[in-house]
């Protein structure tokens, strides 16, 4: 394992209208230890493609990953963080590919992480927020993460956000195999094995921007799905 090696997570699906300018932007905001990996689910409208015709332009630190079908996020980012387990990157950061997540925050979290094992790019610390959000996502968003630490009973302030790193000890400690959850559900599932594990956690600012283009992938069946979740995750993790 070589600890100075950061691999950063993209999932995709239909993304084409923002994948061409968000790896840049990406790679603009970090320095050359940091790779990316872009986790595909063919999608339909060619964002695999744009990516394939973009790793020329990142020799050696642009890779893509593609998957026959839709499984869910939770299923993408475990294939995603196993293959950048069977190399030797040490820290792993989980990135949305629509622009929600500031690339501006990366320096600040591969700061963070040398005194931790976990940074979680925070909405609900001070500081930190989201923007262009209607009431209703904001009450689901802020609620679901409330709802997760009284189950829980876990300090997190942040469960539901997807702007998190990772040392390589915590997903290898974590049974990734043992997952249980579909869809975004994973974020609280992840950060509640690591709690639970004694892994150390960090909660550091970001504002969180609604996409401007393409289509959300959240749905109401994802939010009762992870709100539902919950107790199952606090079984499993205790025993």
């Amino acid at each position: 394992m070589n600890e100075s090696r950061v691999i950063i997570i993209i999932l995709t699906y239909n993304e084409i209208e923002n994948i061409g300018r968000l790896i840049p932007s990406v790679f603009g905001a970090v320095p050359e230890n940091v790779d990316v990996l872009v986790v595909d689910d063919s999608s339909p409208d060619g964002t695999g493609a744009a990516v394939e015709n973009m790793l020329g332009e990142y020799p050696g630190r642009l890779f893509l990953l593609t998957r026959p079908a839709k499984e869910g996020t939770a299923k993408a980012y475990v294939d995603g963080f196993k293959w950048g387990l069977g190399r030797d990157y040490g820290v792993f950061l989980q990135f949305d590919g629509d622009f929600s997540h500031d690339p501006k925050y990366i320096s600040g979290m591969l700061e963070t992480i040398k005194t931790c094992d976990v940074v979680i790019g925070s909405r609900y610390v001070k500081g930190g927020g989201v923007a262009d959000w209607p009431l209703l996502r904001r009450m689901l968003s802020r609620g679901g993460s409330i709802y997760s630490r009284i189950v829980l009973s876990c300090p997190i302030k942040d469960f539901t956000g997807g702007y998190n790193m990772w040392k390589r000890p915590v997903l290898e400690a974590i049974n990734l195999d043992g997952i249980i959850s579909k869809s975004f559900s994973l974020q609280v599932e992840l950060k509640y094995r690591a709690y639970r594990a004694g892994f150390s956690v960090k909660e550091i600012p970001i504002v969180f921007t609604d996409r401007k283009a393409g289509v959300s992938k959240i749905s109401g069946g994802t939010v009762w799905e992870a709100l539902g979740i919950m107790w199952k995750i606090k079984k499993i993790c205790r025993h």
